[in-house]
Parts: C-alpha cells; sequence; structure tokens
C-alpha cells in the first residue's frame, strides 16, 4: 500500500468562523476555535461538542502476531487484548525515559495506533525496525482520521445515529466498527463522555457535517486541550521533557486503571527504571494543576521554569485560559514542593492545586524491606 502524507491541514478550517491553531504549536493545522472558544468548552462539558484532531498521526499493524509483538516491546500489557479493546501504551528509552505516548485498539485483526503528529513517523520507524521475525506489518494508517466527541449529550440517540450506530460504546477503551470504515472507541478522559473517533480521511468534513447536524457544536483544539489540562493527562512533547518518566507523568497502570504501564507484565525496554521507582523510590517530579495570576501581562511559555524564591523547581506544560477555572496550566515540578509554596512562572504568580496532588502512599514495600535489613 502507498503510504499517505503526514497531514499538514484540516478541510474543517474552512467552516464559517474557523480560526488556525498557532503554527508554531503542536495543533498547527488545526481548528482552534470557531469564535467562540469559552462557549466551545462548555459545550464539551455540558453539552456535545466535535473536535478535529484529524493531524494525529495513524499506523496500522495488521498480522497474527501483533499483540504479543507489541506486548514485548512497550510498556502496557497487551498480548490477550481482546477484540473491540483499546489500551494507552508507552515506549520508553534503555533509562525509562517516555519517547512516545499512543492509544491502540485492536479490530478486525487489525491494531491501530495513533500518537502526537510531530512524533508519528519515528515511531513508525522504530515499530518497522523492531518486527525482526514476529509476524507483524506496521505501516501507515494516516488513511483514518481523528475526530473526538466530547459532553453528556453524545448520549443522544440523534448521535450514534449520524455516526450509523444504534449507541456508542458504553466501556472506557470499548470500540465498536463504523459503517463505511474506521472506529469510535470510548476514552476515559478529557471529559466522562469522551470518544474518538477514527475515520476514513475522505468522509472526515461529511462525517462532521452529519454530527452537526445532530445538535453536535463544533470546537476548536482550545477545547480539547483547555479539558484536557483540567484532567491532568500529559501531553508527550509539551508536558514532559526529554527527562520524564511514567510515575512522574501519572501513566502508570493498566488499561483498568486507565493507565499505560503495567506493573506485572514481562521484560520491555526500559522497565528497570519503571521497577526501581516503583519498589524502591518516589520520582523526582510529579505532574500538578498550576492556577495562574490572570492580572499578569502575560502567560508563561511551554518550557519556561517555574520557580521558588528564585530558585527553579519545575517546568511548564500546557498553558491555557479555561472557561471556569481561568488561566491553568500543567507543570512538572519537584516532589518536594508543596502547595502552600509561593510560585512563579514567567510573568504570572502561580500556585498548586492542592486537589492535583498525587496522595503520598508512604514508603514503598522494596524500600521498606531494605531498611528492616539495615536495621532501620
Amino acid at each position: 500500500m502507498t503510504e499517505s502524507p503526514i497531514v499538514s491541514e484540516s478541510p474543517l478550517l474552512a467552516l464559517p468562523d474557523a480560526v488556525a491553531s498557532p503554527a508554531e504549536g503542536p495543533d498547527a493545522g488545526l481548528p482552534w476555535h470557531y469564535g467562540d472558544p469559552l462557549g466551545e468548552q462548555r459545550a464539551a462539558s455540558t453539552g456535545a461538542a466535535v473536535v478535529d484532531r484529524s493531524t494525529r498521526f495513524v499506523i496500522a499493524v495488521p498480522g497474527e502476531e501483533r499483540l504479543s509483538w507489541l506486548h514485548t516491546i512497550s510498556s502496557q500489557h497487551v498480548a490477550a487484548l481482546p477484540d473491540g479493546t483499546s489500551a494507552e501504551n508507552l515506549s520508553l528509552d534503555a533509562n525509562g525515559r517516555i519517547e512516545h505516548h499512543f492509544v491502540q485498539t485492536d479490530l478486525d485483526g487489525v491494531t491501530w495506533i495513533d500518537t502526537e503528529p510531530a512524533r508519528g513517523a519515528d515511531l513508525l520507524a522504530f515499530l518497522k525496525k523492531m518486527v525482526f521475525w514476529s509476524k507483524a506489518e506496521p505501516r501507515d494508517g494516516n488513511e483514518l482520521a481523528v475526530l473526538t466527541l466530547l459532553g453528556p449529550d453524545t448520549r443522544r440517540p440523534e448521535v450514534a445515529a449520524a455516526l450509523g450506530l444504534d449507541s456508542l460504546p458504553d466501556r472506557p477503551y470499548a470500540a465498536v466498527a463504523l459503517p463505511g470504515g474506521g472506529f469510535v472507541r470510548r476514552m476515559p478522559w478529557p471529559t466522562d463522555d469522551a470518544f474518538d473517533l477514527l475515520v476514513p480521511r475522505d468522509r472526515l468534513a461529511g462525517i462532521v457535517t452529519a454530527l452537526t447536524g445532530a445538535g453536535v457544536r463544533p470546537a476548536g483544539t482550545w477545547a480539547f486541550e483547555a479539558l484536557r489540562v483540567e484532567s491532568l493527562r500529559p501531553r508527550i512533547g509539551v508536558d514532559t521533557d526529554d527527562r520524564t518518566i511514567p510515575h512522574e507523568a501519572r501513566w502508570i497502570g493498566g488499561p483498568a486503571e486507565h493507565g499505560a504501564v503495567h506493573l506485572d507484565k514481562g521484560c520491555y525496554r526500559g522497565q528497570e527504571t519503571v521497577a526501581r521507582v516503583h519498589n524502591l523510590g518516589k520520582p523526582p517530579r510529579h505532574l500538578v494543576l498550576l492556577h495562574l495570576d490572570g492580572s499578569a501581562d502575560g502567560r508563561p511559555e511551554t518550557g519556561e521554569a517555574v520557580t521558588a524564591g528564585g530558585r527553579p523547581v519545575g517546568r511548564i506544560g500546557t498553558v491555557v485560559d479555561h472557561f471556569e477555572l481561568g488561566p491553568i496550566a500543567l507543570a512538572l515540578v519537584k516532589r518536594t514542593i508543596t502547595p502552600d509554596t509561593a510560585l512563579v512562572a514567567g510573568p504570572c504568580a502561580a500556585s498548586i492545586d492542592p486537589d492535583s496532588v498525587p496522595p503520598d502512599e508512604g514508603v514503598p514495600a522494596g524500600r521498606a524491606a531494605v531498611d528492616r535489613l539495615r536495621g532501620r
């Protein structure tokens, strides 16, 4: 099959009032909003909205050993992933640092993977390099494009009918085929009612038209990003850096825990770091939600330092204006920084949302055993 080109611009930019996402950002080529970004967020939270995410890179992996093969080279337990089921997954380097985050869905003999636009070609090259003698055939799958449905009104029968279905999947990560190709899968984030649609690229505009006819509002990437930040879901390369390990980014857990790293599976690259942190220590940083001073002149930039008393204590990730919370950001900060610490991020005073701080689960079991052996 001829490989499709990396998609650089969405046809939905031709919709009325569409404003393009910043050209220097990770969502270049997609609608940022349609003239009412905060109203679009509200619709995605309390009504029904569809977000164009069609620049995500899609990979198809047919082959009878595709799941057992992926199981050996990634962090998630996917060797027996049932048909019509999805999972989040990571590819780590030898030191346990995150190289790729992706969502995979196994359906009708093919595993479909979608990942960040800028990282997809590298992930595909890595997968091809790791096939060796396995019966798996990773290839470009960009004939499918990603849309995301959000909001409680997606439960209305008219929405499913617009897609040619009787109903949408009712369990997180469940997936069903769509008439005419592609599939819909339920996701556990960024809202309680979230569905990814992977649809034939040449039908993308027509499917959005059908959804809007069923009362679904078009929303830009601004809306998706605001709700993603609120839900404490990181985006690789934006909320992570080249030192980030899975524990820092809250990606620990199997599909049942909505994570991307299963702690009870066989060997994979980077497993030693994951096991060491889990059993013997705690991550040096953790991902938190920051509230930013909205009266400041400007906003911090992604990658900028978070400081306390003039000392760097963290790194800013996604920065966004939320329709209810105001200006917020994700940040990786040192684990020792408490919510009452006065912080500065770029031109803004900042504070950690206390509800975003991971609970202290005490001394890891492995560390406690070592301490007992040492008489501590």
